[in-house]
């Protein structure tokens, strides 16, 4: 399981795995508590690694960070 932690106000950060490397994500949500965010993460989670992927394959990066927000 990739790590992932809660930056508060409502955004969560996790890593995506590139083979041996990882990349930084960060997924920001309008749920009020960190349970709320990370259920949804783990409900979405294969959907927001694409987006991630995808996102990281044409370069949208801000600041080396693939930036997300919900579904």
């Amino acid at each position: 399981m990739p790590r992932v932690k809660s930056d508060g106000g409502g955004t969560i950060t996790f890593s995506l795995a590139l083979g041996a490397s990882r990349q930084t994500c960060r997924l920001t949500t309008t749920f009020q508590t960190d349970k709320q965010a990370f259920s949804y993460l783990h409900k979405y989670r294969t959907e927001l690694e694409h987006m991630a992927r995808a996102r990281l394959a044409s370069g949208q990066l801000e600041d080396g960070i693939v930036e997300l927000s919900m579904l």
